[in-house]
C-alpha cells in the first residue's frame, strides 16, 4: 500500500490546489468549466449502440409521514382506490402525491452542489458560508448553476476488479497508483473534463440480503486524500461513486472527509454520491471500453444544495 501523505501536506492542498478566481471572481461551475463544447461533441461520438445504463439507485419511500424527514416520502394526495368517495363526476379523474427526501447521506444517489462543503467559513471560490441560508437556501453555488445539465465524456475505473475482489473492504482507500493501474488495465486514460467513476464493488455488496453483510461500523471504502493532486492534474470535471466518495475513517483529525473539504471547496469539484455502478461495470466488460457518452440533469431547484440524480451512461 502506498504511504499516505502527512496531515499538514494534505492541509496544504487547499492552496496549493486552488482553482478560486481561475474561472473569475464570480464563477459558479468550478470544474465543470472544463467540459468545452469539443468535450461535448467527443462525448456524443462514444455513442454506437445505443444503449443506456442508469448508474442511480431506486429511492424506495415510506407512504407514511415521517416527523423526522430521514427517509425518501411519498404522501398521496389523491388515489385510484377512492374514486367513488371523491365525486368527481364523469369518468376522467387524477392521482397525486407529494414527494420529499433528505438526500444527503449514503443513501440516495444525489449530486452535490458546491454549496454544500464549507472550510474556515468559506466556499469554493472563495463565497462566504453565511450565503447558505435558513430563508433563501444557497444564494451562491446552488444547484441551479447546473441548469443546462452536464453532458460530457465518463470514465469508470474498477478497482474492485483490479484488486481480484468483489467488493473493497470497509475503509479501504484507492490511491492515484490504484487508479493508473485501473487505467492500463482498461486500457484507457483520464483526461481533462471528463467525469470519472470509481466501483468499489459495494453496489454488489449492498444487494446481499442483510443478514449475509458483515457490520462496516460506519467504515466505507472511497477516494484517498491522496488523490486530489491526481484530480487536478487530470482536469477531472467530476467524480461519483457507489460509496459516498471519500473513504471512511479517512485517517485525518481535522480532515474527516477530505475529498469532499478539499475537492469542493478548494477546486470546485463536483461530486456524485452513492451511485450503482453495478449496470455500468457489467456494460464496460460486454462492450469492451470503459469510456462512455454521460448524461444527468438535475432539477433547477433555487438555492438546493444539491439534487436527486440518475446519470445515464450511453453506449
Amino acid at each position: 500500500m502506498p504511504t499516505p501523505p502527512a496531515e499538514s501536506e494534505v492541509l496544504a492542498y487547499f492552496e496549493q490546489l486552488s482553482n478560486w478566481g481561475r474561472w473569475g471572481d464570480d464563477d459558479q461551475l468550478g470544474t465543470l468549466n472544463l467540459v468545452t463544447s469539443d468535450k461535448r461533441r467527443a462525448a456524443a461520438a462514444l455513442i454506437h449502440e445505443g444503449v443506456a445504463v442508469s448508474c442511480a439507485w431506486d429511492i424506495v419511500s415510506d407512504s407514511q409521514p415521517d416527523p423526522s424527514f430521514r427517509h425518501p416520502q411519498r404522501i398521496m394526495l389523491l388515489t385510484g382506490d377512492n374514486l367513488e368517495a371523491l365525486h368527481w363526476g364523469g369518468e376522467a379523474a387524477f392521482s397525486l402525491d407529494f414527494l420529499g427526501v433528505a438526500y444527503h447521506g449514503f443513501t440516495v444517489t444525489h449530486l452535490d452542489g458546491l454549496c454544500h462543503a464549507f472550510w474556515a467559513g468559506k466556499m469554493y471560490n472563495g463565497y462566504p458560508a453565511a450565503a447558505v441560508t435558513a430563508r433563501e437556501g444557497a444564494t451562491q453555488l446552488g444547484i441551479e448553476a447546473l441548469q443546462s445539465g452536464v453532458v460530457t465524456r465518463g470514465v469508470l475505473l474498477d478497482v474492485a476488479a483490479l484488486k481480484g475482489k468483489d467488493w473493497l473492504e470497509p475503509g479501504e482507500p484507492v490511491y492515484p497508483e490504484d487508479l493508473e493501474a485501473a487505467e492500463e488495465r482498461q486500457s484507457v486514460r483520464v483526461e481533462e473534463g471528463d467525469a470519472l467513476f470509481l466501483r468499489t464493488g459495494w453496489g454488489k455488496r449492498k444487494r446481499l440480503p442483510k443478514s449475509q453483510r458483515p457490520s462496516t461500523d460506519g467504515a466505507y471504502p472511497g477516494w484517498h486524500a491522496a488523490c486530489l493532486p491526481w484530480f487536478h492534474e487530470r482536469g477531472v470535471a467530476m467524480i461519483g461513486a457507489d460509496t459516498g466518495n471519500d473513504a471512511y475513517p479517512s485517517g485525518y483529525q481535522k480532515l474527516q472527509h477530505p475529498i469532499h473539504s478539499i475537492g469542493m471547496v478548494a477546486l470546485g469539484l463536483w461530486h456524485i454520491d452513492n451511485c450503482d455502478l453495478e449496470g455500468l461495470g457489467a456494460a464496460v466488460e460486454h462492450f469492451g471500453r470503459s469510456a462512455f457518452h454521460l448524461s444527468l440533469a438535475p432539477l433547477r431547484w433555487i438555492g438546493a444544495t444539491g439534487c436527486p440524480v440518475n446519470p445515464i451512461a450511453l453506449f
